[in-house]
């Protein structure tokens, strides 16, 4: 069974500036994580056209609950991790699921 880890991310102040660094200089630190099978992100948008609670969300994937707890351990997620409110300046939320697949 597959670990997600979900980092939603606020609507930034400035959202130009939240891509660049977060493609420049993010992505290559949480990529650095060990354990980590895969990692997409994109931005967020609602299906009314409405502004959607976040602005973007990423998903770090692990094989399993083992994988996670040592890339959560790391010296490379405790570099990333720190990384964070560098960018963020509207705040994240993160939570952690299990992937179970039901498309047959």
């Amino acid at each position: 069974m597959t670990v997600r880890v979900a980092v939603c991310y606020g609507h930034p102040t400035d959202p130009e500036a939240f891509d660049e660094y977060y493609e420049r200089v993010h992505i290559p630190l949480a990529n650095a994580v060990p354990g980590l099978t895969e990692f997409t992100w994109g931005k967020a948008s609602s299906l009314d056209g409405s502004q959607p609670p976040y602005y973007a969300v990423a998903n770090l994937f692990f094989a399993d609950a083992e994988a996670l707890q040592a890339g959560l351990g790391s010296p490379e997620m405790t570099v990333a991790a720190g990384d964070v409110p560098n960018f963020a300046s509207g705040g994240v939320t993160m939570f952690v699921q299990d992937e179970v697949s039901v498309r047959t």
